[in-house]
């Protein structure tokens, strides 16, 4: 049997970190608004933040691929203004991971959101502060269930994803072949004993996260008094 090579999990890590963190600040506000408001286009952009949850990852894999291509307007403007090239390297996996893994950072932290007392937003306003510390000093505090699901179930996501992955980014070894690339690799060369060990791998560490939410959350749930 051949040496575990780890490069592959470490760079989904990596991929799956920068990801994560990138999502927090751009869903942060997003899921805030959409908690709050009562615009009537609402139910639209709901449904464009939840679209890839539906769409299948190839057909997301390729417009992004189309998008970002050097033949596109946004691809060749990167190419020819900053020499940055978008597709086959990890910028465009981080970029096809953000979209992908887009709801299932916001719907947590909607959800968590929208179950705050409204009284004690208003109390924030009231107090003076503005809606920039009501949301970071207030509301984020009281829902650390959702926040820590939101966090860890997009890392966890974008750690397993395979699609829109292998259509961006291919596999460039130690720059786009993540585990789950690796792992479509050996079992086309059909080398079942190191598939089974990436999937085995990949299958505890996928657990692991899950239980680890759900017993913070029961945990939680028993601090407060919640049945």
């Amino acid at each position: 049997m051949s040496e575990l090579d780890f490069e592959p999990f470490l760079l989904s890590f990596k991929l799956a970190g920068v990801t994560t963190f990138i999502l927090f600040l751009i869903a942060l506000p997003v899921s805030w608004w959409l908690s709050q408001t009562k615009c009537r286009c609402k139910p639209f952009v709901e449904a464009v933040v939840s679209l890839p949850i539906v769409l299948p990852p190839s057909v997301l894999g390729f417009y992004i691929l189309y998008a970002l291509s050097y033949n596109s307007p946004i691809g060749a403007f990167f190419d020819e203004t900053f020499g940055i090239k978008l597709v086959f390297n990890f910028t465009g996996l981080v970029i096809a991971s953000c979209f992908y893994s887009f709801p299932f950072m916001v719907q947590p932290l909607q959800g968590g959101f929208e179950t705050l007392n409204k009284n004690m937003l208003e109390a924030s306003y009231i107090a003076g502060k503005s809606k920039f510390q009501t949301l970071v000093f207030v509301a984020l505090p009281n829902i650390k269930p959702a926040l820590l699901t939101a966090l860890i179930i997009t890392f966890a996501h974008t750690v397993g994803e395979f699609g829109v992955v292998l259509m961006v980014g291919g596999s460039i070894a130690g720059e786009t072949k993540v585990a789950s690339v690796a792992i479509y690799e050996f079992v086309e060369i059909m080398d079942y004993t190191q598939a089974h060990i990436y999937s085995g791998i990949m299958l505890a560490l996928s657990f692991s996260v899950l239980l680890g939410v759900y017993l913070f959350n029961l945990r939680h749930n028993k601090r407060i008094g919640v049945a």
